[in-house]
C-alpha cells in the first residue's frame, strides 16, 4: 500500500523524496502539518464520490472505462452547450458574434486594462510591413490592408500567416523601445475572425492544437472560424474564450506593475515571449520556487522544470475559466446544471488498473479529471490523452494550500520578471 506522498509524486512524475522534502521545508516554514495528505486524501475523496455519482462501482473502475465515463460526461455537456448557444456557425459570426459573446461577457464581464495603442501598433507595421498578407490580398500597402481586412483581423492573422523569422523579427523591432507612454487604458475585445482567413490557418492550428488565441499587448482575444463540428470543440472553445479571458487581465495587470521601471520595454518583452528562466535556482537556504508562466508539456513533456515544485499563474487561469464554466448552470438553467460539476476537479487524477483506484504499478494508467482535459482528449480521441492541466493544477494547490491563494497569486505578480519566488 504506498503512502499519500508516493501517490502525489506518482502524480506529478517526480520521485518521492521530491514531495517529502518539500513537505518537510513547507511545514517547518508555515508551521502546518498534514497539508499533502490532506490534498491526497481530498483527491481520492472527490474521485469515488464522482465515480459513484456516474455510476460506477469499484470493480469496473477501469482505466478505460473511468477515462471513457468522464468523456462521455463532457460529450453531453458539449451537446447541451451548443444547442444552447444556438448551434454556432463561426463562419458567419465575424460581425455579429451572438450568444457565444453575450454568453462569454455574461459570465466574465471585461474591465479596463493597459494595452499598446492600436496607433503605436500600425505604425509598428508600417515600418515593417507583413508581405505575405499584402500579397495574398494584393494590397499595396499597410494602410490599404487595414482599410480592407480591419485592424483587429490583420494582426491577429501575422500569428498563423507570416513566417517565425518575420514574426520574431516584428518583434524585435517593435518592442525593442517599447515606452510607457505606448499604452492606454482601454476594455478588451473578442474577435471572430472572418472565413476568408481559414485559407492561411491551417499552419496555426496544427501548431496551437486549438483556434483560439490572444494578443496579450493589445487586448485582443481571437477566434478562428473552423467549424464545428466534432464533439467536445464547444466546450472547449468556450472555457478557452473564459481562460483567455483572466489572461490578459494578468497580463494587463503586470503591465501596469512595470509601468514606472526604467526597464520597462525588457519586462514587457518577457512577457510577451513567456519566459521562463532555465538556470539553477539560488541554493541560499531559502525555498525558491520556479515561476512556469507556460504549459512546457505541449513543447517537451520531460522538460526537467517540469519535474521541481513550480508555480504555473496559467493553472489558475483554467482554474478561474472552469469556475466561470460551472456558471453556465445559472444562466441555462436545468440542461446547464451539469457545468458546475467540474468546479474544483481541476488538480483531480489517478491511478487505475483492474477496476482499481491504487498505486501505480506496471499497467497502470493515470486519468485526469480536469476539465480541459478531457475536452481536449474528447477531440483527440484517438491521438493522445491530455493530463498537464491537471498535473500543474496539483502543483499550484500545493502552494495555495500552504501559504493561501491570494498571498501565492500576488506573489506571482510581484516576481514574474525574476522568474521564481522566494518564500
Amino acid at each position: 500500500m504506498i503512502n499519500y506522498q508516493e501517490k502525489i509524486a506518482m502524480i506529478l512524475r517526480v520521485p518521492t523524496e521530491t514531495i517529502a522534502r518539500l513537505e518537510e521545508r513547507l511545514n517547518l516554514m508555515t508551521g502546518k502539518q498534514g497539508i499533502i495528505k490532506k490534498i491526497s486524501d481530498e483527491n481520492d475523496i472527490i474521485i469515488d464520490r464522482v465515480l459513484n455519482e456516474l455510476g460506477l462501482t469499484n470493480g469496473d473502475r477501469s482505466a478505460e472505462s473511468v477515462h471513457n465515463l468522464l468523456i462521455k460526461r463532457i460529450e453531453s455537456i458539449d451537446d447541451g452547450l451548443f444547442e444552447y448557444l444556438g448551434k454556432p456557425d463561426l463562419a458567419k459570426m465575424s460581425h455579429v458574434c451572438g450568444k457565444l459573446c453575450q454568453t462569454a461577457e455574461k459570465i466574465h464581464e471585461f474591465k479596463r486594462g493597459l494595452f499598446l495603442k492600436k496607433d503605436v501598433a500600425l505604425d509598428a507595421l508600417r515600418n515593417f510591413p507583413p508581405q505575405k498578407i499584402l500579397d495574398y490580398f494584393k494590397c499595396a500597402d499597410v494602410d490599404e490592408l487595414i482599410r480592407e481586412k480591419g485592424f483587429e483581423s490583420v494582426f491577429c492573422a501575422l500569428r498563423f500567416v507570416e513566417s517565425q523569422e518575420w514574426m520574431h523579427e516584428f518583434f524585435e523591432k517593435t518592442y525593442a523601445n517599447i515606452k510607457p507612454s505606448d499604452f492606454e487604458e482601454r476594455l478588451p475585445m473578442l474577435h471572430i475572425l472572418e472565413a476568408e482567413w481559414l485559407n492561411v490557418a491551417e499552419k496555426f492550428l496544427k501548431r496551437k492544437y486549438h483556434n483560439v488565441s490572444h494578443l496579450k499587448e493589445l487586448g485582443i482575444i481571437f477566434v478562428i472560424p473552423l467549424p464545428i463540428d466534432t464533439k467536445g470543440e464547444t466546450v472547449r472553445l468556450f472555457s478557452l474564450i473564459l481562460h483567455y479571458m483572466y489572461e490578459v487581465e494578468f497580463y494587463s495587470d503586470l503591465f501596469r506593475q512595470y509601468i514606472d521601471d526604467q526597464d520597462f520595454s525588457l519586462k514587457i518583452q518577457s512577457l510577451l515571449r513567456g519566459d521562463v528562466i532555465d538556470y539553477v535556482l539560488p541554493d541560499d537556504g531559502r525555498l525558491n520556487i520556479r515561476i512556469v508562466q507556460r504549459y512546457l508539456a505541449k513543447i517537451d513533456e520531460r522538460d526537467p522544470r517540469l519535474f521541481e515544485p513550480h508555480l504555473n499563474p496559467e493553472a489558475e487561469h483554467w482554474y478561474m475559466a472552469e469556475r466561470d464554466f460551472g456558471h453556465l448552470g445559472k444562466i441555462m438553467g436545468k440542461e446547464g446544471m451539469a457545468t458546475g460539476y467540474w468546479t474544483g476537479l481541476d488538480f483531480v487524477g489517478g491511478y487505475f488498473k483492474d477496476g482499481v483506484y491504487s498505486g501505480k504499478e506496471n499497467g497502470d494508467v493515470l486519468v485526469s479529471f480536469d476539465l480541459i482535459d478531457l475536452a481536449m482528449s474528447l477531440i483527440d480521441r484517438n491521438r493522445i490523452k491530455y493530463l498537464y492541466h491537471q498535473q500543474e493544477a496539483l502543483w499550484n494547490k500545493i502552494f495555495f494550500d500552504y501559504f493561501g491563494a491570494k498571498e501565492v497569486k500576488e506573489k506571482i505578480k510581484l516576481n514574474m520578471f525574476k522568474g521564481y519566488i522566494t518564500f
